[in-house]
C-alpha cells in the first residue's frame, strides 16, 4: 500500500493500528505519528508495545545491512519472515529514465 496509513486502515475497516516500540526516541515519533493519524482518522487508535530488552538494539536497518552481506538473520527474524525479506532485496528495481 502506498498512501496513508490512516486512508489503508479506513478502507479496511480497522480500528487499531499497533506499533512496536524499542526506545524512548521511537516513541516520541510515533507518539507524533499517532496524534496525526488520530486527526486524519479519529476512528483509529493507536497502541504501543515496547520490545523485549533482547531486540532492543535491533531495527529493519540491521536486518537489511545483514542480509545484505549475506549473514545468518535466524537470530532475528522468523523463519517464516527471512524469505521474504531476501525476495525483496534482491528483486529487481523498477526504474524511471
Amino acid at each position: 500500500y502506498s498512501g496513508m496509513v490512516s486512508e489503508y486502515a479506513r478502507e479496511k475497516g480497522a480500528c487499531a493500528l499497533v506499533k512496536g516500540l524499542r526506545a524512548v526516541t521511537d516513541y516520541e515519533y510515533e507518539f507524533q505519528m499517532s496524534l496525526i493519524n488520530r486527526k486524519l482518522n479519529p476512528e483509529m487508535e493507536t497502541m504501543f508495545i515496547t520490545t523485549a530488552a533482547e531486540y532492543m538494539f535491533l531495527s529493519s536497518s540491521a536486518v537489511r545491512e545483514i542480509a545484505q552481506f549475506g549473514g545468518d538473520l535466524a537470530d532475528f527474524v522468523s523463519p517464516e519472515v527471512e524469505p521474504l525479506i531476501l525476495k525483496r532485496l534482491y528483486q529487481p528495481k523498477n526504474r524511471e529514465d
